[in-house]
């Protein structure tokens, strides 16, 4: 599990955005967001940096949390 901070995450749409640009890279990620603590908790077969990558291609920029 890759948790991670995104704090440009606001509201249903960027989860939405977050979840496409995290699928784009393994399309079998299990994603738990919480909009409010702005924390993103990933399983998934993909490397961390890989989703980071990802996740600043789309316009959310992630830290680890």
């Amino acid at each position: 599990m890759i948790a991670l901070t995104i704090p440009k995450i606001r509201c249903g749409g960027c989860v939405a955005s977050v979840e496409k640009a995290i699928h784009t890279v393994d399309a079998s990620a299990e994603i738990k967001t919480d909009i409010e603590a702005r924390r993103v908790e990933v399983t998934t077969s993909a490397d961390r940096q890989t989703l980071l990558t990802a996740l600043d291609a789309a316009g959310y920029p992630a830290e680890a949390a």
